[in-house]
């Protein structure tokens, strides 16, 4: 069987596709159905996450923001979060909005390693995912890992605010 270039780009653009569709789902969810399907992502593939992040190693940069959103309420730090999903201009969200792409994306699974371990706000043992979100979960199941990556970058890039934008 020959591979042909037409095919090459046919499966590229399927698994564009789905990644798109993907990310487009976890956009129309509200901000807490993003936060708790975040929550899910990170908790189920937390030690594979960390050496997706090239950046993770740079996490340092970020560590000052992990120390403060630390120091706040628990209602402050789920208000943080919050205002990253809403792209809310504060001083929190302007200092998450300048880190680079995968600095963000070792930024959350730190901020979930903190939860897991009860530093920050932690996800309520009864908490369920709405369907809607469960939905999306299964979308994103069916990714391949590499997809799955794209998408959640791609998810966490996009929150908090960058004054540069």
């Amino acid at each position: 069987m020959t591979f042909t270039a037409n095919q090459a780009f046919t499966s590229f653009d399927t698994s564009l596709d789905a990644v798109s569709n993907a990310s487009l789902a976890f956009n129309r969810l509200s901000t807490d159905e993003q936060l708790g399907l975040l929550w899910k992502i990170y908790d189920n593939m937390g030690g594979m996450v960390t050496p997706a992040a090239t950046g993770a190693s740079t996490l340092h940069f970020a560590q000052g923001l992990l120390d403060k959103v630390q120091s706040l309420s628990h209602d402050d730090q789920l208000n943080f979060m919050r205002d990253l999903v809403n792209r809310t201009n504060t001083d929190l969200t302007r200092a998450y909005g300048v880190l680079t792409n995968n600095t963000k994306l070792a930024f959350w699974f730190q901020l979930a390693e903190m939860m897991r371990a009860g530093e920050v706000v932690p996800v309520p043992k009864f908490y369920a995912l709405p369907a809607a979100a469960k939905a999306v979960l299964n979308q994103i199941v069916q990714l391949e890992f590499n997809q799955q990556i794209t998408l959640l970058r791609k998810s966490v890039v996009s929150m908090g605010y960058d004054p540069f934008a």
